[in-house]
């Protein structure tokens, strides 16, 4: 029976996340306390306390979330819990994947993202960009509204999340453009985010060439897992291949639905959301309806995944 672990990335945070999971396993604030340390920062007072606008703002969330992440990964190991066969990572998520791969360290992985999240949060000016999920419509109608749209501004798909839901992003007013398209040809919904950067899309450019000049002063390991890329839902390769792969997530969409299409075609058939809350779990049962996907969130559903995975052979 092949298994995969599915990190969450930015969307998944919340206050008190992982207090449940804190309460009854030290290691979850010592792994947050390590991250916090190397950028000056409590960030699992914040976590807890807030203030939530702190908390929802790119160069903070992203270290958050990998602190968060790799806290429930460390959990699951101090439990001896099987090795999983694959490992993915929604957009930030993937840099979780990195480090419980073994290729990235967990530390210069929390001050690349931080570093990541000011890069993003200062390429685009505040309200010039946006992003909007379209719940309902077809790839193709979606890729159409959205290329109709360009003729007021940069708007492209940023996430393609499961079968009928599709997150868009670029310029505010093409990105509104394209969702009144989207509603004409049949969407069930278009809905704006509330979010300060408009993430995989051709507005992250400027950021994602930065970006590459850090990467390449950061040692990436073999993964001693294999991990699955957001751009191509390729399989993580040499150093300067995961490098590459890093700047293009930046600007290209996340290719979540193929990403677990691939590792169905691998024949995994459990997986589970290594983090805080069930985005990526819910997301998942509308990938694939069949397949068996817990969230790790909390002490208890941990300890049944690890009871359950321990009998596969």
């Amino acid at each position: 029976m092949k298994t995969a672990f599915i990190f969450p990335g930015q969307g998944s945070q919340s206050l008190g996340m992982l207090a449940t999971m804190a309460a009854e396993f030290p290691l979850v604030k010592d792994t947050f306390a390590e991250a916090g340390d190397c950028l000056g920062l409590n960030l699992w007072e914040l976590s807890q306390q807030g203030p939530e606008t702190k908390l929802n703002q790119t160069e903070f969330t992203q270290p958050l979330l990998l602190a968060a992440d790799i806290a429930v990964w460390r959990v699951w190991q101090s439990l001896d819990g099987r090795r999983p066969d694959y490992l993915a990572g929604h957009s930030l998520g993937e840099y979780a994947a990195l480090v419980a791969s073994g290729s990235l360290g967990f530390v210069a992985g929390i001050k690349l993202v931080s570093q990541r999240g000011q890069l993003m949060q200062a390429a685009v000016a505040p309200g010039q960009g946006a992003m909007a999920a379209i719940i309902g419509l077809d790839d193709a109608a979606i890729e159409s509204a959205c290329n109709q749209a360009a003729s007021v501004g940069i708007v492209s798909a940023a996430n393609y999340n499961s079968p009928g839901q599709v997150v868009i992003a670029g310029e505010t007013a093409a990105v509104e453009k394209a969702c009144a398209y989207c509603t004409e040809q049949g969407a069930r919904r278009a809905i704006m985010l509330a979010v300060s950067v408009p993430s995989h899309c051709a507005l992250m450019q400027a950021a994602a060439e930065q970006l590459a000049t850090s990467l390449a002063t950061i040692e990436f390991r073999t993964t001693q897992i294999p991990v699955l890329h957001n751009t191509d839902a390729s399989l993580a390769g040499t150093a300067d291949n995961i490098r590459q792969h890093l700047v293009k997530q930046l600007y290209l969409p996340v290719r979540w639905s193929s990403s677990i299409q691939r590792m169905l075609d691998y024949e995994v058939a459990v997986f589970a959301e290594c983090g805080p809350g069930k985005v990526l779990s819910g997301l998942n049962r509308r990938i694939a309806r069949r397949v068996a996907v817990t969230a790790l969130e909390t002490p208890d559903n941990l300890r049944s995944v690890v009871s359950q995975w321990s009998e596969f052979e």
